[in-house]
C-alpha cells in the first residue's frame, strides 16, 4: 500500500474502532459514520479525500472496513474497543479455530484463557497462517488452537464478521490447544 493510503487506513481504525471524539466525530449504534463528515472533521495536515478513503477501504488486505450500500457512510468491521452493535448473528463455527499472539503472553494465557482485553471481542481466524502473521505484528509468533466446536456445544457464542474474522467473547483455557500450533 502506498503511504497516504497507509496514513488514511490507520487514520480510519483510530477513529472508527476506538476514538471517533478525536475529531468530533459521531458514529450511529451499529458503528457507521458519515464519508462526508469524517471528510469535513479530518484534520487538514491528513489531506484526506474521497479517493483516499475509497482506495484504503479497497487495498486494505483485512478489509477492515465496509462501505454502505449507497456509498456514504463507513465503518469498522470489527476490532472496536469501543461500543458499538455490528448486528452479527451468532454462528456454528468450524470444528478448529486459530488465535495468533506473542509467545510472550502465553503464560497469563495459560493462567486467564484469550481475554477480548480493550477491545469488544476476541479475534480467531480459520487457518493457522493467518494466525502466525498476526502474532508476529506483536513478536516471537506462536499460534494457539481453539477447540470452538466444544466451546459453541459448552454455550459459548461465536460470530463471523463480513471479512471473515471469528468473533467471540472470551476462550477459556480449557478450550485451548498450547502445543498444537
Amino acid at each position: 500500500m502506498h503511504d497516504s493510503v497507509v496514513a488514511t487506513s490507520r487514520f480510519l481504525s483510530l477513529i472508527l474502532r476506538h476514538r471517533p471524539d478525536a475529531i468530533g466525530l459521531t458514529l450511529d449504534d451499529a458503528g457507521w459514520a458519515g464519508i462526508d463528515e469524517i471528510l469535513r472533521l479530518a484534520p487538514q495536515d491528513l489531506r484526506l479525500t474521497r479517493e483516499r478513503i475509497d482506495r484504503a477501504v479497497a487495498e486494505n488486505n483485512k478489509q477492515r472496513f465496509a462501505i454502505s450500500e449507497d456509498g456514504t457512510r463507513i465503518r469498522a468491521r470489527q476490532g472496536h474497543s469501543i461500543e458499538v452493535d455490528l448486528q452479527l448473528s451468532a454462528v456454528a463455527p468450524p470444528p478448529r479455530l486459530y488465535h495468533g499472539t506473542a509467545t510472550r503472553f502465553v503464560a497469563s494465557i495459560r493462567r486467564e484463557g484469550l481475554l477480548r482485553r480493550d477491545r469488544r471481542h476476541v479475534h480467531l481466524s480459520t487457518d493457522a497462517g493467518t494466525a502466525a502473521t498476526v502474532g508476529a505484528r506483536h513478536g516471537k509468533p506462536i499460534v494457539l488452537v481453539v477447540r470452538a466446536d466444544a466451546m459453541a456445544a459448552a454455550g459459548h457464542a461465536f460470530f463471523l464478521s463480513e471479512n471473515g474474522v471469528w468473533l467471540t467473547d472470551a476462550v477459556p483455557v480449557g478450550f485451548i490447544d498450547f502445543d498444537a500450533g
